[in-house]
């Protein structure tokens, strides 16, 4: 007979209905099966295969939803909520979200997954027989992944943070590839369980990819372009400056020099989101008479 301790899946027989669901026996002790715990018809001749685990008041309850994540058996699973007193609760598939505790998550909590991340993960208990989250580690990581073909450089794929250090994330791909983003590559701060998207910029022999969430060069709108934007953007559109504007004018209003302000002025225009006319210049989706 399976051992009757929360995370266990065990094979039991019927006691006797209740008005609230079913008592199961091992012939010892008697534990529940809650109505909201059954998924179908309870012969009362058959004996049934139950996931034990602690209900709200910490009794020891059965219930016919069998989880992927299980004792030494990992999974994806979704968190429900984040208690900084606690740690995360995640969803596992049974009526009780189980709780990722604080001590095993990040120092900080805003390091910690949001509801809606996903964390691979399995079941541990402590001293108590209490039931908790066990996140998975490296070891466990490459076990389930697969090396990236060598191909991969430029190559975009969505990923999922696992693990966080000093200098970067840990990540896996949809497709099973461990990534590595270090932390000038990315565009904030990342969370353990937070879904991002990446592109490849080194594949190691290993199979293992570094990666970014920068955009490629030629995508990156310089810090003079974005101020001009921002600038016409306040302005409804339009601004009183060209390439021929005075070099002592465009300092002052833009503190850069004239040879700067054309460059980001011509990449603008080239990228046809600004034209010029009578000593304006006007943002292509807002232009306006002056």
């Amino acid at each position: 007979m399976d051992e009757l301790k929360a995370g266990n899946v065990a094979t039991l027989h019927f006691s006797h209905k209740a008005p609230f669901g079913y008592f199961l026996t091992d012939g010892k002790q008697e534990i529940l099966l809650h109505e909201n715990d059954i998924t179908g018809p309870v012969d009362e001749n058959a004996d049934l295969t139950v996931f034990l685990y602690q209900d709200h008041e910490g009794r020891l309850a059965a219930t016919m939803h069998l989880p992927k994540i299980q004792m030494g058996r990992y999974d994806w699973a979704t968190v429900a909520s984040m208690h900084k007193k606690y740690g995360v609760f995640v969803d596992i598939g049974i009526n009780k979200d189980i709780l990722l505790s604080k001590d095993d998550l990040p120092d900080e909590w805003p390091d910690w997954p949001a509801a809606g991340d996903k964390v691979y993960c399995s079941l541990k208990r402590d001293k108590k027989d209490r039931l908790f989250l066990r996140l998975a580690d490296e070891s466990i990581m490459k076990v389930i992944s697969l090396p990236a073909p060598s191909d991969s450089l430029n190559k975009e794929f969505d990923a999922t943070v696992y693990r966080k250090m000093l200098d970067g994330v840990h990540v896996i791909t949809s497709e099973g590839y461990l990534g590595f983003i270090h932390y000038r590559e990315t565009t904030g701060r990342l969370r353990l369980g937070e879904r991002v998207h990446t592109r490849v910029i080194e594949v190691k022999d290993s199979g293992s990819l570094n990666l970014s969430m920068r955009p490629r060069s030629y995508e990156q709108i310089s810090p003079h372009a974005e101020a001009i934007l921002n600038y016409m953007n306040g302005r409804g559109g339009a601004m009183p400056f060209t390439d021929k504007s005075l070099p002592e004018d465009i300092r002052k209003q833009f503190g850069i020099s004239k040879g700067d302000f054309k460059k980001a002025l011509g990449k603008l225009m080239k990228e046809k989101k600004l034209v010029q006319e009578k000593g304006w210049s006007y943002l292509v989706a807002g232009k306006s008479k002056k």
